[in-house]
């Protein structure tokens, strides 16, 4: 489909998919490329302006990630964000050095409102700077549109050649005005109209999808969790008997999750699917037994999902297309756009194995991120309670366990993440916690209950406030919850002793624990 877009090119930063979701924000579709990609490509797909990401690098030091000069001639309108921003300065020939100040966290910044990117914005507006280097002089043709009293150059521009060049973070919400900066360039600078809305989406994935499975049958790979269920109402509503719908129960789900996930979309369910439950718990387990390390885990558990799937469809008949929920940070995550390194490999992303028995996969959510995964449920009319569910992985416990995966464990975990959910809700604040749940650690320490000792294991139970879950800072919860929860764990779960609470961000942690 042609739909206008604007490109980030990412240098290895943080928030390069935070870069990619503001700009969807405004309504104008966007995706990441590796700064490796080459110009040719990038000219093919036709940008309506490209956005340079930060990075951990200095610009001009030798093999520091970089791009042609080319880049900067194309006509295309050009945004480059802190390293970004001293990328361009560097290769159109300004100067970058070490700053004399280092700025970290948020700085009063002076902007020129006569600037297209601060029209609507505060003369004085605070911003998040990260940076050991700045731009101690502009490019030729460039003027200085934003400074602080330690950064002289905090912005600049050639309205000529449509470049604009931001030393500090727009993406991020600690930069108070940053969306509306975000938003000027993509209207203002590049023009666009901004098409992209959730309504338009899904009834085109939808038209698409049908075209794509003609007469064909489709395998839809669901777990219940929020991403598969958004793609099987999708599925059903595109093509509908066509669809079967497997369910693999593999002994890694929340407590009771199984039996609601076949209430939702069961016979005696709200939606008219093909809907085959697979109790493969020993199966799994099997599978996972004296294995300890967390890609592993993964790729096990990827490769026996897409084993069942072929079991199934085998059972079923011929079958032409296989659909998962993959969503575009798996995507990224995976290595798989952009530049940052591979985080993990996402069960139905990296992990497939080398051989699928299918025509072909579809992934009809492949380039959402889940906020928008969410606004695509709502507008297929499912549930709220189901689209605004905890985000769940795809190996499911498997990756909140550390260490092997045993059915004792599995029984610990269920158990304590149904009293900690439990009480959350009692406290009234589900809704308003991005994600929370308990993992069991694979650490055994000494206790004392009922006068004996006791050596058991120690549960972790993490939440996380996030908007996008790309970057995430630890919930503060209530102490007197983390009491009556602790409390609760110990006193009705066999064989722990110990709760802990994380109350670490992401980055550096991820908020899964594997």
């Amino acid at each position: 489909m042609n739909r206008e877009k604007i490109i980030v090119i990412d240098f290895g930063g943080q928030y390069n998919q935070l870069v990619a979701r503001r700009v969807r924000e405004s309504h104008v579709y966007c995706e990441i490329y590796s700064y490796k990609t080459d110009i040719e490509t990038i000219k093919a797909m036709n940008p309506k302006g490209i956005i340079l990401t930060g990075g951990p690098n200095s610009c001009y030091e030798e093999g520091a990630p970089t791009y042609s000069r080319e880049l900067f001639e194309l006509g295309i309108p050009v945004l480059g964000l802190c390293y970004g921003a001293q990328l361009m300065m560097h290769v159109l020939g300004g100067v970058v050095t070490k700053a004399p100040v280092r700025e970290y966290g948020k700085i009063e910044v002076t902007v020129d409102k006569s600037s297209k990117l601060f029209g609507n914005v505060s003369e004085k507006t605070i911003c998040w700077m990260s940076h050991n280097d700045y731009i101690e002089k502009a490019a030729d043709g460039f003027r200085i549109i934003a400074h602080t009293p330690a950064c002289p150059v905090a912005a600049v521009e050639c309205v000529e050649k449509k470049l604009y060049a931001i030393q500090y973070h727009p993406e991020v919400l600690h930069t108070q005005e940053g969306f509306k900066m975000l938003s000027n360039f993509v209207y203002e600078v590049c023009g666009c109209a901004g098409d992209w809305k959730m309504d338009a989406f899904v009834e085109n994935t939808i038209q698409a999808i049908r075209e794509k499975v003609g007469d064909g049958k489709v395998l839809c790979a669901l777990s219940g969790g929020v991403d598969s269920s958004v793609a099987a109402v999708m599925l059903a509503k595109a093509v509908g008997g066509q669809l079967t719908c497997v369910f693999v129960d593999h002994g890694l789900l929340r407590k009771n999750e199984g039996d609601e996930v076949e209430e939702i979309f069961g016979p005696n369910g709200n939606y008219d699917l093909n809907f085959i439950r697979v109790n493969a718990q020993e199966r799994f387990y099997e599978k996972l037994a004296g294995v300890t390390e967390p890609e592993a885990k993964r790729k096990i558990i990827g490769e026996e999902f897409i084993r069942v799937f072929e079991e199934e469809a085998k059972k079923i008949g011929k079958v032409d297309f296989l659909v998962q929920g993959t969503i575009y940070p798996d995507v990224v995550e995976s290595g798989l756009g952009g530049e940052s390194a591979v985080i993990k490999s996402h069960h139905n992303v990296g992990g497939l194995p080398d051989f699928v028995d299918f025509k072909e996969i579809i992934e009809p959510l492949r380039d959402l991120f889940k906020d928008e995964v969410r606004k695509a449920g709502l507008e297929l009319g499912i549930p709220e309670k189901l689209v605004y569910r905890q985000p769940f992985p795809g190996p499911g416990l498997g990756v909140r366990i550390m260490g092997e995966v045993t059915a004792e464990k599995v029984k610990i975990v269920q158990d304590a993440d149904a009293i900690y959910r439990e009480e959350i809700a009692a406290a009234g604040l589900d809704k308003s916690i991005g994600q929370y749940f308990a993992a069991l650690t694979n650490m055994q320490s000494v206790g004392v209950m009922g006068d004996e000792r006791t050596y058991d294991y120690a549960i972790a139970l993490r939440a996380v406030n996030t908007i996008d879950f790309m970057t995430a800072e630890f919930a503060e919860l209530p102490w007197e919850l983390l009491g009556k929860v602790s409390s609760r764990i110990v006193n009705e779960v066999k064989h722990v002793n110990r709760v802990l609470y994380d109350c670490t961000g992401k980055p550096p942690a991820t908020i899964e624990f594997e």
